[in-house]
């Protein structure tokens, strides 16, 4: 046979139709007991086979005949008047694992918890490492954002006054700086004004 045909008979043999049975034992209205049992005996022998076949089918599968040979005992596994499954769990995978259960359990609870740890390690990694990538999107886009540009208010000489005088509010309220003020005024006029404005209170 070819090797595609033999790897589809064997996934129909093998697994869809021992599913299948599976599905009509379980949804049984009254199930039976020693078909579900068998069952996963059958399963249990199925799953021991796929771990030794990922090292075995390396070594072995150049064989002749060899994916044939593996179609013939599944079939021996679950045919009904052999039930291949039931003979080699009780002869040979029960009392093996029954033996060796308490060493089983122990190295089972270590390696969960040495899981555990290990994916709490990296989920704490994982969280580090989102949260120093986001601050420094935030960096990013804080630093690509433009500042606002800054109102200047332009000082008109109401509220400034030259250097060098005395700001003083007239009756139209604008200012006049008292030194130039009586720069301008002639010098025989100067006094008499100053006189006549401190006298109004102007100064």
């Amino acid at each position: 046979m070819g090797s595609i045909v033999t790897r589809l008979i064997l996934m129909v043999v093998g697994y869809a139709y021992p599913a299948y049975e599976c599905f009509k034992g379980v949804e049984k209205s009254r199930p039976d007991i020693d078909a579900l049992r068998f069952w996963c005996q059958y399963w249990m022998i199925i799953a021991v086979l796929t771990i030794f076949e990922r090292i075995g089918d390396t070594f072995i599968s150049w064989f002749p005949m060899y994916n044939e040979a593996k179609v013939a005992f599944i079939i021996y596994l679950w045919y009904p008047k052999t039930k291949g499954a039931t003979y080699i769990y009780m002869t040979f995978l029960k009392p093996y694992v029954s033996f060796h259960e308490p060493t089983i359990d122990r190295h089972l609870n270590e390696l969960k918890t040495r899981a555990g740890d290990l994916a709490y390690n990296y989920w704490q990694r994982a969280a580090m490492y989102v949260q120093a990538r986001f601050l420094e999107l935030l960096h990013y886009v804080a630093s690509q954002t433009p500042n606002p540009p800054v109102v200047t208010q332009n000082v008109t000489t109401r509220d400034q006054p030259p250097a060098g005088g005395q700001i003083v509010e007239d009756e139209d309220y604008h200012l006049v700086n008292e030194a130039e003020a009586l720069e301008e005024v002639p010098e025989g006029y100067r006094e008499p004004l100053v006189n006549r404005r401190r006298a109004a209170n102007v100064w």
